[in-house]
């Protein structure tokens, strides 16, 4: 069974930082290295929208309207790639979904809920 588990989602003030996990499960993952990892979010009444991406190489690349407050990074040995989010402001409250593509093969997590409010 293949599943991309996403946690760490809650309710932040403005300013403050939350720490997204998506950890990988299931044989399709035996090797989760080769796979290139993402983050997208999705707000209400607009679309999906990448924010950041982490590749089987460790190239990442970010949205503009999150870099130098966001950073993705991943732990192979554990199969988790990780979404850290600082100066969290009102605008990136989202549901937050963990991907991960290799070749012809896109698997998506359930997503966590990420509220910025005061």
């Amino acid at each position: 069974q293949v599943q991309l588990v996403e946690s760490g989602g809650g309710l932040v003030q403005p300013g403050g930082s939350l720490r997204l996990s998506c950890a990988a499960s299931g044989s399709v993952f035996s090797i989760f290295s080769v796979y290139d990892m993402g983050w997208y979010r999705q707000a209400p009444g607009k679309q999906r929208e990448l924010v950041a991406t982490i590749r089987s190489v460790r190239i990442t690349n970010y949205v503009d309207s999150v870099k130098g407050r966001f950073t993705i990074s991943r732990d192979n040995a554990k199969k988790t790639v990780y979404l850290q989010m600082n100066s969290l402001k009102p605008e990136d409250t989202a549901i937050y979904y963990c991907n991960a593509v290799r070749g012809a093969n896109n698997y998506w997590g359930q997503g966590t809920q990420v509220t910025v409010s005061s």
